[in-house]
Formats: C-alpha cells, sequence, structure tokens
C-alpha cells in the first residue's frame, strides 16, 4: 500500500474519532435565520435595538434583539419548533449577547414583546400563523407588526389567553404595558415613546441632543456675557459725562 493511500485512510480515522468525541451542549444552537428582505427590514431593527438598550442602559435585567431564532421544542431539539421573529424582548433575564434564544436553557422564557416587519413575502404568515403561535405558544403578551412601506402598524396585548387588538391614542400610537412605551410611527419609521410622549433617540441622535443643548448653552452664557459688558459699557461712559460735569460717580 502506498504511503499516500496509509496517510488518507489515517485521515479518514481521525475524522471518525473527532465526530464521535466531539459533543456539542444543547444550549450552544446557533442562530439560522435567512437574511433580511431589504435594507429597510434590516434598518427598522436596528432601530429597535438601538432605542430600547440605550433608553435601559442602566438595566441588565432584559434582552432584547432581531432576526434571532427561538428554539422552543418542548424534547429540546434543534431540529423542530424554532421561529425567528424580526424584533422580540425578554423581560426578566441577563442581558448578555446569545447566539439564539433557547427557550429551555432560559428557564422556560418567551418573548414579553414581539414585532415583526412586514413583507409581501411574509405579511400573511405574520398576520395569521406567527400571531396564533406567539398567542397560543409563546403567550407573548404584547405583539406588534408594521409595514415600512405601507406604515401599516397594529398591536395586540394578551387578555385571558387571546390578542385583543390595542387602540391608538390621538398621534395613532400604540402601548406597551410590557415595554412601559409607546411604539408609534414617526416619520416613515416604527419608533418607541415615553409614556410622557417623549420620543426615544438612537444613540447618535442623543450625542445631537446633548451637543445642541450644550452649544444653546454656550450661546446663552454668552449672551450673558456680552448684556454685562454693554452695561458696563454704558456704566463706564455715563460716569464720564458725570466727571466732565464736575460731579463724583461715587457720590451718587
Amino acid at each position: 500500500m502506498s504511503v499516500a493511500k496509509d496517510l488518507e485512510i489515517l485521515d479518514d480515522d481521525l475524522e471518525a474519532d473527532v465526530q464521535e468525541d466531539v459533543i456539542f451542549p444543547p444550549g450552544d444552537l446557533l442562530s439560522d435565520e435567512p437574511p433580511l428582505e431589504t435594507e429597510l427590514h434590516l434598518r427598522q431593527l436596528i432601530l429597535l435595538i438601538q432605542c430600547l438598550e440605550w433608553w435601559w442602559r442602566d438595566r441588565q435585567d432584559f434582552y432584547a434583539f432581531g432576526n434571532l431564532t427561538i428554539y422552543y421544542s418542548p424534547r429540546q431539539r434543534k431540529s423542530e419548533k424554532f421561529r425567528g421573529p424580526d424584533f422580540f424582548v425578554v423581560l426578566g433575564t441577563e442581558r448578555k449577547p446569545r447566539k439564539s434564544w433557547v427557550v429551555w436553557q432560559e428557564d422556560g422564557k418567551y418573548p414579553n414583546v414581539i414585532v415583526e416587519v412586514l413583507s409581501p413575502k411574509t405579511a400573511n404568515t405574520d398576520r395569521g400563523l406567527k400571531k396564533q403561535l406567539y398567542q397560543d405558544t409563546f403567550r407573548t403578551p404584547d405583539y406588534f407588526w408594521f409595514d415600512p412601506n405601507t406604515l401599516e402598524f397594529k398591536g395586540f396585548h394578551l387578555v385571558d389567553g387571546r390578542y385583543q387588538e390595542l387602540l391608538p391614542n390621538e398621534q395613532g400610537w400604540l402601548w406597551s404595558e410590557q415595554l412601559g412605551l409607546w411604539l408609534g410611527v414617526y416619520g416613515s419609521t416604527l419608533r418607541l415613546f415615553t409614556q410622557e410622549g417623549q420620543l426615544i433617540p438612537t444613540p447618535e441622535e442623543a450625542v445631537e441632543q446633548e451637543r445642541q443643548l450644550k452649544e444653546k448653552e454656550r450661546q446663552l452664557k454668552e449672551k450673558e456675557r456680552q448684556l454685562k459688558e454693554q452695561e458696563q459699557q454704558r456704566a463706564e461712559r455715563l460716569a464720564e459725562k458725570l466727571r466732565q460735569l464736575g460731579i463724583d460717580p461715587t457720590d451718587i
């Protein structure tokens, strides 16, 4: 037998040994979601994630992400019962990066909030099959969907095991009881708002707002300085006139 053949057999044996010896931990399951359909979808997911993480920047008891597989098989199998919401939030959990959300490795926790971004391909599923799944299996309290093209926006809250459609406020926003925040269309995107109606900014918007605030403060201080300087100049001119009239300004 040739040396090359011996090496080939050895390689095959080593590969077989590796395959037999390697044990993948049940919780180490990679997300298996397809790429997002459009740039609008990606930007919308990033927007929601960034805004919520910035608003809750001091909290460590939640997980928020998007386009990530949720594995929920009761038999703890990756190959069955999994879904990938576009955006979801789980409360009462550790804030840390994850490769996927594995329900049986997360104390049985399902998302508290789910947002699906509609597209021509997925709209029917999001309005039907997924809505039923999130209601009956996930028991997700707050479910929303949003179409970045038509701006269709609806939300539902779980009441006695059934989804009840949420009624919008005067601005057309919908309240998320789980987040304690409003969701509403702002321009052409879905944004988060505080209970008082304040737009929750992205980190970049927050930096810009801080810059603008500091600039206004600087301008205000500069205006105050100029006013004081003008007042001092007027006082000096008045004193000079009094001296010209032979009057000591300090006597006044």
